[in-house]
Protein backbone atom coordinates (compact mmCIF):
# COMPACT_ATOMS: atom_id res chain seq x y z
CA UNK A 1 0.00 0.00 0.00
CA UNK A 2 1.58 3.44 -0.96
CA UNK A 3 1.40 6.05 1.64
CA UNK A 4 0.01 9.28 0.80
CA UNK A 5 3.10 10.91 0.37
CA UNK A 6 3.61 8.97 -2.69
CA UNK A 7 0.35 9.62 -4.18
CA UNK A 8 0.43 13.24 -3.57
CA UNK A 9 3.75 13.36 -5.39
CA UNK A 10 2.07 11.39 -8.10
CA UNK A 11 -0.66 13.70 -8.11
CA UNK A 12 1.45 16.67 -8.43
CA UNK A 13 3.43 15.13 -11.13
CA UNK A 14 0.06 14.28 -13.21
CA UNK A 15 -1.40 18.01 -12.93
CA UNK A 16 1.67 19.56 -14.31
CA UNK A 17 1.65 16.76 -17.52
CA UNK A 18 -1.64 17.57 -17.85
CA UNK A 19 -1.67 21.22 -17.27
CA UNK A 20 1.22 21.37 -20.34
CA UNK A 21 -1.05 19.26 -22.35
CA UNK A 22 -4.10 21.39 -22.15
CA UNK A 23 -1.60 24.74 -21.63
CA UNK A 24 -3.57 26.36 -19.00
CA UNK A 25 -0.50 28.29 -18.08
CA UNK A 26 2.47 29.09 -19.22
CA UNK A 27 5.17 26.09 -19.35
CA UNK A 28 7.29 27.89 -16.13
CA UNK A 29 4.98 28.98 -14.08
CA UNK A 30 3.38 25.48 -14.31
CA UNK A 31 6.17 24.29 -13.18
CA UNK A 32 6.98 26.91 -10.55
CA UNK A 33 3.68 26.12 -8.95
CA UNK A 34 3.87 22.47 -9.05
CA UNK A 35 6.70 22.88 -7.06
CA UNK A 36 5.44 25.67 -4.58
CA UNK A 37 2.54 23.29 -3.84
CA UNK A 38 5.13 20.59 -2.83
CA UNK A 39 6.87 22.69 -0.96
CA UNK A 40 4.44 24.03 1.25
CA UNK A 41 2.53 20.52 1.72
CA UNK A 42 6.28 19.09 2.84
CA UNK A 43 6.74 21.80 5.04
CA UNK A 44 3.26 22.01 6.52
CA UNK A 45 3.48 17.57 7.50
CA UNK A 46 7.04 17.25 8.12
CA UNK A 47 6.79 14.06 6.56
CA UNK A 48 9.91 12.77 6.00
CA UNK A 49 8.58 11.03 2.90
CA UNK A 50 8.61 14.19 1.33
CA UNK A 51 11.85 16.32 0.49
CA UNK A 52 12.13 19.37 2.66
CA UNK A 53 12.48 22.89 0.91
CA UNK A 54 16.34 22.47 0.63
CA UNK A 55 16.00 19.73 -1.73
CA UNK A 56 13.22 20.89 -3.66
CA UNK A 57 15.40 23.48 -4.57
CA UNK A 58 18.70 22.03 -5.16
CA UNK A 59 17.38 21.00 -8.48
CA UNK A 60 18.13 25.35 -9.21
CA UNK A 61 21.98 24.42 -8.19
CA UNK A 62 22.04 21.15 -10.24
CA UNK A 63 25.60 21.06 -12.27
CA UNK A 64 23.48 20.07 -15.30
CA UNK A 65 21.50 23.04 -15.00
CA UNK A 66 23.97 25.87 -14.63
CA UNK A 67 25.76 23.64 -17.43
CA UNK A 68 23.01 24.80 -19.94
CA UNK A 69 22.68 28.31 -18.01
CA UNK A 70 26.77 28.83 -18.84
CA UNK A 71 26.39 27.25 -22.55
CA UNK A 72 23.38 30.50 -23.13
CA UNK A 73 26.53 32.54 -22.65
CA UNK A 74 29.08 30.40 -25.03
CA UNK A 75 26.39 30.17 -27.84
CA UNK A 76 25.85 34.16 -27.67
CA UNK A 77 29.77 34.57 -28.10
CA UNK A 78 29.31 31.85 -31.48
CA UNK A 79 26.46 33.54 -32.62
CA UNK A 80 27.49 37.27 -32.51
CA UNK A 81 31.00 36.73 -33.69
CA UNK A 82 29.53 34.41 -36.79
CA UNK A 83 31.39 30.88 -35.65
CA UNK A 84 28.14 29.08 -35.63
CA UNK A 85 27.23 31.01 -39.46
CA UNK A 86 30.84 29.87 -40.46
CA UNK A 87 30.76 25.83 -39.25
CA UNK A 88 27.29 25.05 -40.42
CA UNK A 89 26.75 27.18 -43.83
CA UNK A 90 28.57 24.83 -45.75
CA UNK A 91 26.66 21.93 -44.82
CA UNK A 92 23.08 23.79 -44.44
CA UNK A 93 23.22 25.71 -47.16
CA UNK A 94 20.38 25.59 -49.82
CA UNK A 95 18.72 22.64 -48.69
CA UNK A 96 16.48 21.91 -51.30
CA UNK A 97 13.24 20.26 -48.75
CA UNK A 98 12.33 18.88 -45.67
CA UNK A 99 14.20 16.02 -46.10
CA UNK A 100 17.40 17.36 -47.00
CA UNK A 101 17.53 20.31 -44.45
CA UNK A 102 16.92 17.90 -41.54
CA UNK A 103 19.55 15.02 -43.54
CA UNK A 104 22.21 18.10 -43.41
CA UNK A 105 21.32 18.80 -39.79
CA UNK A 106 20.35 15.45 -38.13
CA UNK A 107 23.25 13.16 -39.07
CA UNK A 108 25.67 15.26 -38.21
CA UNK A 109 24.47 15.96 -34.98
CA UNK A 110 23.83 12.55 -34.07
CA UNK A 111 26.72 11.72 -35.00
CA UNK A 112 28.88 14.50 -33.26
CA UNK A 113 26.78 13.88 -30.18
CA UNK A 114 28.25 10.23 -29.92
CA UNK A 115 31.70 11.66 -28.88
CA UNK A 116 30.94 14.87 -27.21
CA UNK A 117 27.68 15.93 -24.52
CA UNK A 118 24.88 16.14 -26.41
CA UNK A 119 23.87 19.19 -24.49
CA UNK A 120 25.76 21.72 -25.84
CA UNK A 121 25.88 20.88 -29.10
CA UNK A 122 22.07 21.36 -29.12
CA UNK A 123 22.61 24.61 -27.48
CA UNK A 124 24.95 25.52 -30.18
CA UNK A 125 22.57 24.77 -32.89
CA UNK A 126 19.46 26.56 -31.91
CA UNK A 127 20.31 29.75 -33.65
CA UNK A 128 21.46 27.38 -36.35
CA UNK A 129 17.87 25.95 -37.02
CA UNK A 130 16.45 29.56 -36.65
CA UNK A 131 18.48 30.33 -39.54
CA UNK A 132 17.86 27.05 -41.13
CA UNK A 133 14.05 27.42 -40.91
CA UNK A 134 14.66 31.62 -42.38
CA UNK A 135 16.08 30.23 -45.32
CA UNK A 136 13.57 27.37 -46.46
CA UNK A 137 10.72 29.22 -45.50
CA UNK A 138 9.85 26.18 -43.33
CA UNK A 139 8.70 26.23 -39.27
CA UNK A 140 11.36 25.46 -36.77
CA UNK A 141 8.62 22.83 -35.32
CA UNK A 142 9.78 20.81 -37.60
CA UNK A 143 13.36 21.01 -36.99
CA UNK A 144 13.85 21.54 -33.01
CA UNK A 145 12.39 18.19 -31.73
CA UNK A 146 14.10 16.45 -34.00
CA UNK A 147 17.13 18.43 -33.23
CA UNK A 148 16.51 17.10 -29.76
CA UNK A 149 15.69 13.76 -30.70
CA UNK A 150 19.04 13.13 -32.70
CA UNK A 151 21.06 14.43 -29.99
CA UNK A 152 19.88 12.09 -27.71
CA UNK A 153 20.55 9.14 -30.14
CA UNK A 154 23.69 9.84 -30.65
CA UNK A 155 24.77 10.04 -27.72
CA UNK A 156 23.41 6.47 -26.96
CA UNK A 157 26.41 5.10 -29.10
CA UNK A 158 29.55 5.64 -26.87
CA UNK A 159 30.29 5.88 -22.89
CA UNK A 160 30.79 9.49 -22.77
CA UNK A 161 27.91 10.42 -25.22
CA UNK A 162 25.26 10.60 -21.88
CA UNK A 163 26.14 11.62 -18.46
CA UNK A 164 24.37 8.42 -17.98
CA UNK A 165 26.34 6.27 -19.74
CA UNK A 166 29.04 7.25 -17.79
CA UNK A 167 26.80 6.96 -14.73
CA UNK A 168 25.73 3.48 -15.17
CA UNK A 169 29.22 2.16 -16.16
CA UNK A 170 30.38 3.76 -13.34
CA UNK A 171 28.01 1.80 -11.25
CA UNK A 172 28.83 -1.32 -13.17
CA UNK A 173 32.39 -0.86 -11.53
CA UNK A 174 31.35 -0.73 -8.36
CA UNK A 175 29.08 -4.08 -8.73
CA UNK A 176 32.26 -5.66 -9.51
CA UNK A 177 31.19 -6.40 -13.15
CA UNK A 178 33.31 -5.25 -16.30
CA UNK A 179 33.09 -2.65 -17.39
CA UNK A 180 31.60 -1.54 -21.40
CA UNK A 181 34.31 -0.19 -23.77
CA UNK A 182 34.15 3.18 -25.41
CA UNK A 183 31.98 2.01 -27.83
CA UNK A 184 30.39 -0.80 -25.87
CA UNK A 185 26.70 0.82 -25.70
CA UNK A 186 26.79 1.44 -29.22
CA UNK A 187 25.68 -2.11 -29.76
CA UNK A 188 22.20 -0.61 -29.00
CA UNK A 189 23.18 2.92 -30.14
CA UNK A 190 23.87 3.00 -33.49
CA UNK A 191 21.11 0.77 -34.92
CA UNK A 192 18.83 2.64 -32.78
CA UNK A 193 20.06 5.89 -34.35
CA UNK A 194 19.66 4.82 -37.66
CA UNK A 195 16.02 3.88 -36.86
CA UNK A 196 15.38 6.84 -35.35
CA UNK A 197 16.53 8.98 -37.67
CA UNK A 198 14.53 7.00 -40.49
CA UNK A 199 11.73 7.53 -38.48
CA UNK A 200 12.20 11.09 -37.97
CA UNK A 201 13.01 11.09 -41.56
CA UNK A 202 9.30 9.75 -42.58
CA UNK A 203 7.23 10.81 -39.91
CA UNK A 204 8.01 14.41 -39.09
CA UNK A 205 5.95 15.70 -41.86
CA UNK A 206 3.08 13.95 -40.80
CA UNK A 207 3.23 13.61 -36.89
CA UNK A 208 5.19 17.27 -36.50
CA UNK A 209 3.03 20.46 -36.27
CA UNK A 210 3.47 22.71 -38.78
CA UNK A 211 3.19 26.25 -36.55
CA UNK A 212 3.98 29.71 -37.91
CA UNK A 213 3.90 33.15 -35.76
CA UNK A 214 0.60 34.88 -36.82
CA UNK A 215 2.24 37.33 -37.99
CA UNK A 216 5.47 37.20 -40.87
CA UNK A 217 8.19 39.77 -41.75
CA UNK A 218 5.68 40.12 -44.70
CA UNK A 219 3.38 41.38 -42.66
CA UNK A 220 5.10 44.57 -41.95
CA UNK A 221 4.49 47.58 -44.51
CA UNK A 222 8.08 49.42 -43.49
CA UNK A 223 10.33 48.12 -46.64
CA UNK A 224 14.44 49.01 -45.73
CA UNK A 225 16.88 49.67 -48.01
CA UNK A 226 20.16 48.47 -47.18
CA UNK A 227 23.38 47.96 -49.02
CA UNK A 228 25.97 45.59 -48.85
CA UNK A 229 29.26 45.09 -50.19
CA UNK A 230 30.87 41.49 -51.69
CA UNK A 231 34.18 41.10 -49.61
CA UNK A 232 37.34 40.48 -51.41
CA UNK A 233 38.63 36.91 -51.00
CA UNK A 234 35.09 36.39 -49.38
CA UNK A 235 33.51 33.18 -49.81
CA UNK A 236 30.32 34.69 -52.51
CA UNK A 237 33.27 35.89 -55.18
CA UNK A 238 32.47 34.23 -57.60
CA UNK A 239 29.39 32.49 -57.20
CA UNK A 240 26.07 32.83 -59.06
CA UNK A 241 23.25 34.61 -57.04
CA UNK A 242 21.65 31.44 -56.80
CA UNK A 243 24.28 29.51 -55.44
CA UNK A 244 24.99 32.28 -52.92
CA UNK A 245 21.43 31.65 -51.61
CA UNK A 246 20.51 35.49 -52.22
CA UNK A 247 17.84 34.63 -54.56
CA UNK A 248 15.22 33.37 -51.87
CA UNK A 249 16.04 35.05 -49.03
CA UNK A 250 13.07 35.23 -46.53
CA UNK A 251 11.54 38.95 -46.11
CA UNK A 252 14.58 40.76 -47.97
CA UNK A 253 14.80 40.59 -52.32
CA UNK A 254 17.92 41.91 -54.58
CA UNK A 255 16.47 45.03 -55.95
CA UNK A 256 19.94 45.97 -57.72
CA UNK A 257 23.94 45.47 -58.12
CA UNK A 258 26.17 48.51 -58.94
CA UNK A 259 29.51 47.50 -59.84
CA UNK A 260 32.48 49.67 -61.77
CA UNK A 261 29.77 52.47 -61.69
CA UNK A 262 27.18 50.44 -63.68
CA UNK A 263 24.10 49.23 -62.40
CA UNK A 264 22.23 45.97 -62.70
CA UNK A 265 18.21 46.33 -61.99
CA UNK A 266 17.16 43.32 -62.97
CA UNK A 267 19.31 41.04 -61.36
CA UNK A 268 19.36 37.19 -63.50
CA UNK A 269 20.00 34.37 -60.70
CA UNK A 270 22.67 33.47 -63.19
CA UNK A 271 24.62 36.23 -62.62
CA UNK A 272 28.54 35.75 -60.70
CA UNK A 273 29.01 37.94 -57.59
CA UNK A 274 32.22 40.09 -58.24
CA UNK A 275 34.98 41.44 -55.39
CA UNK A 276 33.78 45.11 -54.56
CA UNK A 277 29.82 44.20 -55.67
CA UNK A 278 27.49 46.66 -54.56
CA UNK A 279 24.43 45.13 -53.68
CA UNK A 280 20.85 46.85 -52.79
CA UNK A 281 18.31 44.50 -50.96
CA UNK A 282 14.84 45.74 -49.93
CA UNK A 283 12.84 43.88 -47.07
CA UNK A 284 11.80 43.73 -43.88
CA UNK A 285 13.37 44.82 -40.23
CA UNK A 286 14.53 41.51 -39.05
CA UNK A 287 15.42 39.98 -42.89
CA UNK A 288 18.06 43.43 -42.48
CA UNK A 289 19.35 42.53 -39.12
CA UNK A 290 19.83 38.83 -40.44
CA UNK A 291 21.30 40.08 -43.39
CA UNK A 292 24.69 40.51 -40.94
CA UNK A 293 24.99 37.58 -40.16
CA UNK A 294 25.67 36.39 -44.07
CA UNK A 295 29.55 35.87 -44.64
CA UNK A 296 31.24 37.24 -47.45
CA UNK A 297 29.21 40.42 -47.18
CA UNK A 298 29.56 43.89 -45.55
CA UNK A 299 27.02 45.68 -44.53
CA UNK A 300 27.90 49.23 -43.74
CA UNK A 301 30.89 48.06 -41.90
CA UNK A 302 32.92 50.47 -43.03
CA UNK A 303 31.22 53.81 -41.70
CA UNK A 304 30.38 51.75 -38.36
CA UNK A 305 33.98 51.09 -38.11
CA UNK A 306 34.94 54.74 -38.71
CA UNK A 307 33.22 56.16 -35.85
CA UNK A 308 36.03 54.52 -33.34
CA UNK A 309 34.09 52.60 -31.49
CA UNK A 310 34.36 48.84 -30.91
CA UNK A 311 32.24 46.16 -32.10
CA UNK A 312 30.88 45.44 -28.47
CA UNK A 313 29.99 49.07 -27.81
CA UNK A 314 27.95 49.68 -30.41
CA UNK A 315 23.99 49.51 -30.44
CA UNK A 316 21.37 48.74 -33.07
CA UNK A 317 19.14 51.87 -33.17
CA UNK A 318 16.13 52.69 -35.13
CA UNK A 319 15.85 56.28 -35.49
CA UNK A 320 12.91 58.28 -37.31
CA UNK A 321 14.01 61.58 -38.91
CA UNK A 322 11.95 64.66 -37.40
CA UNK A 323 11.08 67.84 -39.36
CA UNK A 324 13.75 69.93 -37.31
CA UNK A 325 16.77 67.83 -38.07
CA UNK A 326 19.22 69.88 -39.71
CA UNK A 327 20.13 67.35 -42.06
CA UNK A 328 17.15 67.11 -43.84
CA UNK A 329 16.85 67.76 -47.61
CA UNK A 330 20.74 66.49 -47.43
CA UNK A 331 22.02 63.70 -48.35
CA UNK A 332 23.23 60.90 -45.84
CA UNK A 333 26.92 61.48 -46.79
CA UNK A 334 26.57 65.62 -48.01
CA UNK A 335 25.07 65.96 -44.10
CA UNK A 336 27.85 64.47 -42.94
CA UNK A 337 25.35 62.16 -40.82
CA UNK A 338 28.29 59.60 -39.15
CA UNK A 339 30.52 62.90 -38.12
CA UNK A 340 27.49 64.83 -36.84
CA UNK A 341 25.66 62.33 -34.67
CA UNK A 342 28.52 59.73 -33.63
CA UNK A 343 26.12 56.77 -36.25
CA UNK A 344 26.41 55.22 -39.11
CA UNK A 345 23.20 54.42 -40.74
CA UNK A 346 23.40 50.80 -42.24
CA UNK A 347 19.67 51.04 -43.90
CA UNK A 348 16.69 53.49 -44.71
CA UNK A 349 12.97 53.11 -44.41
CA UNK A 350 10.19 55.71 -45.92
CA UNK A 351 6.80 54.02 -45.49
CA UNK A 352 5.70 51.53 -48.44
CA UNK A 353 8.18 53.37 -50.83
CA UNK A 354 11.82 52.02 -52.10
CA UNK A 355 14.63 54.55 -51.33
CA UNK A 356 16.68 54.64 -54.62
CA UNK A 357 20.60 54.68 -55.05
CA UNK A 358 23.56 54.11 -52.27
CA UNK A 359 22.84 54.27 -48.83
CA UNK A 360 24.98 57.64 -48.31
CA UNK A 361 23.33 59.05 -51.62
CA UNK A 362 19.88 59.12 -49.67
CA UNK A 363 18.12 62.68 -49.16
CA UNK A 364 16.43 62.46 -45.82
CA UNK A 365 12.63 63.43 -45.52
CA UNK A 366 11.05 63.80 -42.30
CA UNK A 367 9.70 60.42 -41.52
CA UNK A 368 12.42 58.53 -42.87
CA UNK A 369 13.15 55.86 -40.39
CA UNK A 370 16.71 55.16 -40.01
CA UNK A 371 18.66 52.02 -38.86
CA UNK A 372 22.31 53.29 -37.06
CA UNK A 373 24.66 51.22 -35.71
CA UNK A 374 25.36 54.51 -33.06
CA UNK A 375 27.74 54.79 -30.48
CA UNK A 376 27.11 55.06 -26.63
CA UNK A 377 27.67 59.02 -27.08
CA UNK A 378 24.59 58.93 -29.67
CA UNK A 379 22.50 56.81 -27.12
CA UNK A 380 23.14 59.33 -24.19
CA UNK A 381 22.54 62.45 -26.59
CA UNK A 382 19.42 61.21 -27.94
CA UNK A 383 17.40 63.00 -25.05
CA UNK A 384 18.41 66.09 -25.45
CA UNK A 385 17.83 66.23 -29.18
CA UNK A 386 14.74 66.88 -31.35
CA UNK A 387 16.12 65.55 -34.59
CA UNK A 388 14.52 62.35 -34.04
CA UNK A 389 11.05 61.48 -33.44
CA UNK A 390 11.54 58.33 -31.92
CA UNK A 391 14.73 56.25 -30.98
CA UNK A 392 14.47 53.09 -29.99
CA UNK A 393 17.28 50.09 -29.08
CA UNK A 394 16.60 47.09 -31.40
CA UNK A 395 16.68 44.21 -28.65
CA UNK A 396 16.87 41.55 -31.02
CA UNK A 397 19.78 42.35 -32.86
CA UNK A 398 23.49 42.93 -32.16
CA UNK A 399 26.26 44.33 -34.00
CA UNK A 400 28.57 41.68 -35.55
CA UNK A 401 32.01 41.18 -34.63
CA UNK A 402 33.23 39.00 -37.28
CA UNK A 403 37.47 39.68 -36.78
CA UNK A 404 36.62 37.53 -33.28
CA UNK A 405 35.26 34.39 -35.10
CA UNK A 406 38.07 32.59 -35.00
CA UNK A 407 38.66 33.14 -31.35
CA UNK A 408 34.90 32.03 -30.50
CA UNK A 409 35.80 28.77 -32.21
CA UNK A 410 38.89 27.99 -30.58
CA UNK A 411 36.75 28.47 -27.01
CA UNK A 412 34.13 25.90 -28.89
CA UNK A 413 36.97 23.56 -29.72
CA UNK A 414 39.24 24.01 -26.29
CA UNK A 415 35.70 23.37 -24.15
CA UNK A 416 34.57 20.27 -25.95
CA UNK A 417 37.90 19.08 -25.50
CA UNK A 418 38.53 19.09 -22.40
CA UNK A 419 35.27 17.69 -21.53
CA UNK A 420 35.46 15.31 -23.60
CA UNK A 421 39.23 13.93 -22.67
CA UNK A 422 38.06 14.20 -18.93
CA UNK A 423 40.53 17.10 -18.59
CA UNK A 424 37.73 18.95 -17.33
CA UNK A 425 34.35 17.91 -16.00
CA UNK A 426 31.67 19.75 -18.94
CA UNK A 427 30.42 22.46 -16.40
CA UNK A 428 33.93 23.42 -15.35
CA UNK A 429 34.76 23.56 -19.29
CA UNK A 430 31.43 25.20 -19.68
CA UNK A 431 32.30 28.06 -17.11
CA UNK A 432 35.72 28.79 -18.73
CA UNK A 433 34.36 28.76 -22.10
CA UNK A 434 31.27 31.18 -20.89
CA UNK A 435 34.09 33.42 -19.34
CA UNK A 436 36.23 33.39 -22.14
CA UNK A 437 33.79 34.38 -24.34
CA UNK A 438 33.47 37.91 -22.05
CA UNK A 439 37.12 38.63 -21.83
CA UNK A 440 37.86 38.28 -25.51
CA UNK A 441 34.94 40.24 -26.28
CA UNK A 442 33.00 37.62 -28.23
CA UNK A 443 30.15 38.91 -26.16
CA UNK A 444 29.56 41.07 -22.97
CA UNK A 445 28.76 40.39 -19.62
CA UNK A 446 25.00 42.04 -20.45
CA UNK A 447 24.68 40.55 -23.65
CA UNK A 448 25.31 36.92 -21.83
CA UNK A 449 23.06 37.73 -19.41
CA UNK A 450 20.58 38.44 -22.14
CA UNK A 451 20.85 35.56 -24.00
CA UNK A 452 20.03 33.41 -20.99
CA UNK A 453 16.32 31.65 -21.55
CA UNK A 454 15.08 31.96 -17.81
CA UNK A 455 12.13 30.00 -18.14
CA UNK A 456 13.97 26.84 -19.75
CA UNK A 457 16.45 27.14 -16.14
CA UNK A 458 13.22 27.30 -14.46
CA UNK A 459 11.00 24.33 -15.71
CA UNK A 460 14.56 22.13 -15.20
CA UNK A 461 15.31 23.43 -11.72
CA UNK A 462 11.29 22.40 -11.00
CA UNK A 463 11.29 19.53 -12.67
CA UNK A 464 14.50 18.01 -10.50
CA UNK A 465 12.33 19.10 -7.63
CA UNK A 466 9.11 17.07 -8.59
CA UNK A 467 11.64 14.21 -9.61
CA UNK A 468 13.08 14.24 -6.03
CA UNK A 469 9.50 14.11 -4.76
CA UNK A 470 8.61 11.37 -6.88
CA UNK A 471 11.78 9.16 -5.62
CA UNK A 472 11.97 10.08 -1.91
CA UNK A 473 8.29 8.95 -1.46
CA UNK A 474 8.67 5.76 -3.27
CA UNK A 475 6.30 6.74 -5.56
CA UNK A 476 8.73 5.92 -8.81
CA UNK A 477 10.22 2.67 -7.33
CA UNK A 478 6.56 1.27 -6.63
CA UNK A 479 6.40 1.75 -10.16
CA UNK A 480 9.38 0.07 -11.20
CA UNK A 481 8.49 -2.84 -9.26
CA UNK A 482 5.24 -3.25 -10.16
CA UNK A 483 6.39 -3.52 -13.41
CA UNK A 484 8.97 -6.05 -12.22
CA UNK A 485 6.36 -8.45 -10.91
CA UNK A 486 4.12 -8.06 -13.71
CA UNK A 487 6.91 -9.90 -15.57
CA UNK A 488 7.67 -12.71 -13.69
CA UNK A 489 10.52 -15.31 -13.71
CA UNK A 490 11.25 -15.12 -17.60
CA UNK A 491 14.40 -13.27 -18.20
CA UNK A 492 13.06 -11.56 -21.73
CA UNK A 493 10.27 -10.56 -20.11
CA UNK A 494 12.36 -9.22 -16.96
CA UNK A 495 14.81 -7.32 -19.43
CA UNK A 496 11.63 -5.73 -21.17
CA UNK A 497 10.19 -4.61 -17.52
CA UNK A 498 13.42 -3.26 -16.83
CA UNK A 499 13.43 -1.07 -19.94
CA UNK A 500 10.05 -0.05 -19.71
CA UNK A 501 10.08 0.96 -16.33
CA UNK A 502 13.48 2.29 -16.34
CA UNK A 503 11.84 4.56 -19.39
CA UNK A 504 8.76 5.86 -17.63
CA UNK A 505 10.80 7.21 -14.91
CA UNK A 506 12.84 9.07 -16.99
CA UNK A 507 9.55 10.54 -18.51
CA UNK A 508 8.61 11.90 -15.09
CA UNK A 509 12.05 12.54 -13.52
CA UNK A 510 15.47 12.98 -14.86
CA UNK A 511 17.46 10.42 -16.69
CA UNK A 512 20.30 10.44 -14.25
CA UNK A 513 17.65 10.09 -11.44
CA UNK A 514 15.97 7.08 -13.72
CA UNK A 515 19.34 5.64 -13.60
CA UNK A 516 20.21 5.51 -10.38
CA UNK A 517 16.82 4.36 -9.26
CA UNK A 518 16.44 1.50 -11.69
CA UNK A 519 19.94 0.28 -11.92
CA UNK A 520 20.07 -1.28 -8.27
CA UNK A 521 16.52 -2.61 -9.29
CA UNK A 522 17.61 -3.99 -12.43
CA UNK A 523 21.16 -5.71 -11.22
CA UNK A 524 18.90 -7.07 -8.11
CA UNK A 525 16.63 -8.94 -10.88
CA UNK A 526 19.20 -9.72 -13.09
CA UNK A 527 20.70 -12.46 -10.15
CA UNK A 528 17.64 -13.21 -8.59
CA UNK A 529 16.90 -14.99 -12.07
CA UNK A 530 20.36 -16.33 -12.53
CA UNK A 531 20.19 -13.58 -15.68
CA UNK A 532 23.32 -11.95 -16.88
CA UNK A 533 22.87 -8.21 -14.99
CA UNK A 534 25.45 -6.42 -17.81
CA UNK A 535 22.58 -6.99 -20.07
CA UNK A 536 20.02 -5.49 -17.47
CA UNK A 537 22.32 -2.56 -16.80
CA UNK A 538 22.50 -2.09 -20.73
CA UNK A 539 18.89 -1.37 -20.77
CA UNK A 540 18.95 0.78 -18.13
CA UNK A 541 21.60 2.73 -19.60
CA UNK A 542 19.73 2.88 -23.01
CA UNK A 543 16.44 3.44 -21.40
CA UNK A 544 17.39 6.11 -18.83
CA UNK A 545 18.70 8.38 -21.52
CA UNK A 546 15.08 7.14 -24.28
CA UNK A 547 13.04 10.30 -22.92
CA UNK A 548 11.78 11.09 -25.85
CA UNK A 549 7.17 11.75 -25.16
CA UNK A 550 7.61 14.45 -22.36
CA UNK A 551 9.40 17.80 -21.94
CA UNK A 552 10.91 16.50 -18.83
CA UNK A 553 12.64 13.51 -20.36
CA UNK A 554 15.60 14.82 -21.24
CA UNK A 555 16.97 18.73 -20.82
CA UNK A 556 17.50 18.78 -24.59
CA UNK A 557 13.79 18.22 -24.94
CA UNK A 558 13.27 21.34 -22.42
CA UNK A 559 15.72 23.47 -24.67
CA UNK A 560 13.70 23.17 -27.53
CA UNK A 561 10.02 23.35 -26.07
CA UNK A 562 9.95 27.01 -26.47
CA UNK A 563 11.72 27.77 -29.04
CA UNK A 564 9.68 25.26 -31.46
CA UNK A 565 6.64 26.75 -29.64
CA UNK A 566 5.62 23.00 -29.04
CA UNK A 567 2.47 21.89 -27.05
CA UNK A 568 2.84 19.01 -24.81
CA UNK A 569 0.74 17.01 -27.08
CA UNK A 570 3.45 17.31 -30.03
CA UNK A 571 6.08 15.10 -27.52
CA UNK A 572 3.48 12.57 -27.00
CA UNK A 573 2.11 11.97 -30.63
CA UNK A 574 5.92 12.12 -31.85
CA UNK A 575 8.20 11.01 -29.34
CA UNK A 576 6.04 7.57 -27.87
CA UNK A 577 6.46 6.12 -31.57
CA UNK A 578 10.02 6.58 -31.10
CA UNK A 579 10.30 5.03 -28.06
CA UNK A 580 8.55 2.06 -29.18
CA UNK A 581 11.32 2.00 -31.64
CA UNK A 582 14.27 1.99 -29.43
CA UNK A 583 12.78 -0.59 -27.30
CA UNK A 584 12.11 -2.97 -30.09
CA UNK A 585 15.75 -2.70 -30.86
CA UNK A 586 16.88 -3.07 -27.64
CA UNK A 587 15.01 -5.98 -26.54
CA UNK A 588 16.28 -7.55 -30.12
CA UNK A 589 19.98 -6.21 -29.77
CA UNK A 590 20.62 -6.93 -25.90
CA UNK A 591 20.02 -10.80 -25.35
CA UNK A 592 22.59 -11.43 -28.56
CA UNK A 593 25.10 -9.33 -28.09
CA UNK A 594 25.43 -9.87 -23.85
CA UNK A 595 23.51 -13.51 -23.63
CA UNK A 596 21.07 -13.38 -20.66
CA UNK A 597 21.66 -16.47 -19.14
Amino acid sequence: MLPWEAWFSLSIALFLLLGLALRIASTDLLAMFSLALLAVVADLSGSPLLPGLGELVAGFGNPALVTVGLLFAVVAGLELTGGTDLATSWLLRRPRNLFDAQLRLLAPVAGLSAFLNNTPIVAAMLPVVTDLGKRTGLPNSRFFLPLSYAAILGGMCTTIGTSTNLLVNSKIVEQGGVPLGFFGPGWVGLPATLVGLVYMFVASRRLLPDRRPALSPHDDPRQYTVEATVVTGGPLVGQTIEDAGLRHLPGLYLAEIQRDGDSLPAVAPTERLMAGDLLLFVGMLDSVVDLQKMRGLSTGTDQARKLNVPAWSRKMVEAVVSSRCPLVGKSIRAGRFRTHYGAAVIAVARGNQRVAGKIGDVVLEPGDVLLLEASPQFMQNRRESRDFFLVSTIHNAAVRRPERVWISLGILLAMVTLAATGTLDILSAALAAALAMILFRCCTMIEARRSVDWSILLVIGAALGIGAALDRSGAAEAIAHGLLNVAGTNPLMALAAVYLATMLCTEMITNNAAAILMFPIGWEAAESLGANPIAFSVAVMIAASGGFSTPFGYQTNLMVFGPGGYRFSDFLRFGIPLNLLVFLVAMIVIPVVWTLR
